[in-house]
């Protein structure tokens, strides 16, 4: 005897799967952040289970990263009257500042199959905790500049993290055929966050404060499910 197997049955029945995600959002910064950076970009991979009854819990992580720092006075010590640094050749240092960090949250949600092809998607929401960290980036091209070393620019690159709390309002689309699968939303972020190196060298002074740092961004991703082989047919000889 033996069996011939199928996927299983989207289009006509309700299913429980993992659902592997890869995601790209585009986000703009709340709170304490929006004195320090201005949008960056966010890439991450999510892992999913669906319920039959259309609940699913998911586990993300998301790398942050950005080009623009608004604060331009953090390095005003290191820099000559015209607004240079020196490296160790007594030539103008070439570095670069960005916006480096990520995001890693665990959510619970619903899916609720309006305007959807099948049952199994349709529009979602999903609410759950996370973990927030951020810091500005120091590029010294060539390592020229002791002033930046790896250890003295810790005292400049305001690694700041925290607990979070994350919301998703959008919509997942199952294809009935498994061809095209993907989902597209806003998300929230809020997060409670302190600086983490404590001691600013720029201001010469402890860091302690309490901040509240909050990211809100559009976020678009492909879905790989993958659906378990169930027997579809069943012969004896």
């Amino acid at each position: 005897m033996s069996y011939a197997n199928a996927q299983l049955n989207v289009k006509d029945s309700m299913v429980s799967a993992p659902l592997l995600g890869l995601s790209y959002a585009h986000q703009f910064p709340g709170g304490d952040m929006v004195n320090r950076y201005a949008s960056n970009s966010n890439v991450g991979i999510n892992f999913m289970f669906k319920t039959k009854q259309n609940w699913f819990w998911s586990a993300d992580l998301n790398y942050l990263f950005g080009r623009t720092i608004k604060d331009a006075t953090i390095l005003d010590n290191l820099k000559t009257s015209n607004g240079q640094i020196i490296n160790i050749n007594g030539l103008y240092a070439d570095v670069r500042v960005s916006e480096r960090g990520y995001f890693t949250s665990a959510k619970v949600g619903r899916i609720f199959p309006w305007l959807s092809p099948n049952k199994n998607c349709g529009f979602v929401f999903a609410v759950g905790p996370g973990f927030l960290q951020h810091k500005i980036r120091y590029d010294d091209i060539g390592n020229t500049t002791p002033q930046l070393s790896k250890e003295y620019r810790k005292g400049y690159d305001r690694l700041t993290n925290g607990l979070a709390v994350t919301a998703f309002l959008g919509y997942l689309f199952l294809d009935n055929r498994y061809f095209i699968n993907f989902f597209a939303g806003v998300e929230f972020i809020q997060a409670w966050t302190q600086n983490r190196r404590g001691y600013n060298f720029d201001t010469m002074q402890y860091d302690t404060a309490k901040r509240i740092d909050q990211l809100t961004g559009c976020k678009v991703g492909i879905i790989i499910p993958l659906y378990k082989k169930v027997p579809n047919e069943f012969y004896t000889y």
